[in-house]
């Protein structure tokens, strides 16, 4: 008979696979994936970019010590650059927009690669396509990510330090077995393991049920984007030939940044929705065209494709590593919200950290008790089933 593997991983997209590669180096690890192929939904969904002073502080220290990781990763993993360099612009339309950049700007201010004020001449100048601007800042560092080389890398990297991977393997049940678990699956199959790392997305409470750990409380939200057709692309280019950056709204109203001669664009949706293979809605579609068109003036009247992906958050929107008390050997890596890309070879490492029982790395300034699934219990969410 086997030795039934020390863990199982149990979601194939970015943050399984990151995770299960960094368990791998001094465990057992089999990855998990109900699909026939892996990194189907989100992973394969997102904007792929890295932003330093993206988002609440706790993930903003993970996107900070994932930039320095992702170079690293590369060399180690043997892949191609994972970043390549564009810049974010973050914009301000209106007062209640500026209201919120200068609040921004302020929460931030001595934070490495934090974003900086420009005058709103300096943010035409970068893009040109933008018409009228209150108030701007800029984050120099940031740069899009090479999602598919990063996924294929670290799955890569799982199978030489000898984890296996299944696919279509849908897990049905979860049920204590002396002391591990027997993860049943819907075709009948059935696995043994020690542990179990819950990275499944949008579904990871749908996968605590089944062991009957308590829900988080995720909320799966659904954004849409759009690829546009721009009538003269030559308005995308910046006179100093350099890359067009990638253009936010202050308070989250929309987004876009260039591809190839056309722009993606996003109204920034987030409209809950139960984990599912998301599907973008028309009426998102027109908002994400009429935002954009309403800032630049392009003429986007056409769409060449459009998608939509789930980001799944807690209340207070910092990502969930680690077990509850009452339940050990099952451990949570979710909530990554919208930064699950961007944060992954930070928080993989930090997870690895907090499964193994070892020492996280000085390079992530942040304390894993402060991702722990059991904050949440004093807001409510945390329901015994």
């Amino acid at each position: 008979m086997s030795t039934p593997p020390d863990i199982a991983v149990v979601g194939g997209g970015i943050a399984g696979a990151s995770v299960a590669y960094e368990l791998a180096a001094t465990r057992s690890v089999v990855l998990l994936e109900a699909e026939a192929a892996l990194g189907t939904h989100s992973t394969a969904r997102s904007a792929a970019t890295w932003i330093p002073g993206h988002g609440v502080a706790a993930v903003r220290a993970l996107i900070t010590a994932s930039g320095p990781r992702f170079g690293s990763l590369a060399t180690e993993l043997g892949a191609p650059p994972l970043l390549s360099p564009r810049p974010v612009l973050w914009t301000a339309t209106d007062a209640e927009a500026e209201a919120a950049l200068a609040a921004q700007l302020d929460e931030r201010v001595g934070e490495p690669d934090a974003p900086v004020r420009v005058d709103p001449d300096e943010a035409r100048r970068r893009c040109p396509a933008l018409r009228d601007v209150y108030a701007a800042a800029l984050t120099e560092a940031a740069a899009d990510v090479d999602v598919a080389a990063l996924h294929d890398a670290y799955v890569r990297g799982l199978r030489r330090r000898g984890g296996t991977v299944r696919t279509s393997s849908r897990v049905a049940s979860v049920d204590r077995d002396g002391a591990g678990w027997r993860i049943g699956f819907a075709d009948g199959d059935a696995l043994l393991v020690g542990e179990i790392v819950d990275a499944a997305g949008a579904w990871a409470d749908t996968v605590a049920a089944l062991a009957g750990v308590p829900p988080l409380g995720l909320t799966p939200l659904r954004r849409t984007i759009a690829v546009a057709r721009v009538p003269d692309p030559a308005r995308l280019q910046p006179p100093d030939g350099g890359p067009l950056p990638m253009v936010c709204e202050a308070t989250d109203r929309w987004y876009f940044k260039a591809d190839g001669p056309h722009l993606l664009v996003s109204p920034a949706d987030e409209t809950p929705a139960q984990p599912g293979d998301a599907r973008p809605d028309d009426l998102d579609v027109a908002l994400a065209l009429e935002r954009v068109e309403d800032v630049t003036g392009l003429g986007l009247r056409s769409v060449v494709t459009s998608w939509a992906g789930l980001r799944s958050f807690v209340p207070d929107r910092v990502p969930v590593v680690g077990s509850l008390p009452e339940h050990p050997g099952f451990w949570f890596v979710a909530g990554q919200g919208g930064s699950g890309i961007e944060t992954a070879p930070a928080l993989s490492a930090l997870a690895a950290a907090v499964v193994t029982g070892t020492s996280v790395l000085p390079d992530i300034a942040l304390d894993p008790a402060a991702l722990a699934p059991a904050r949440l219990a004093t807001n409510g969410p945390l329901v015994q089933t």
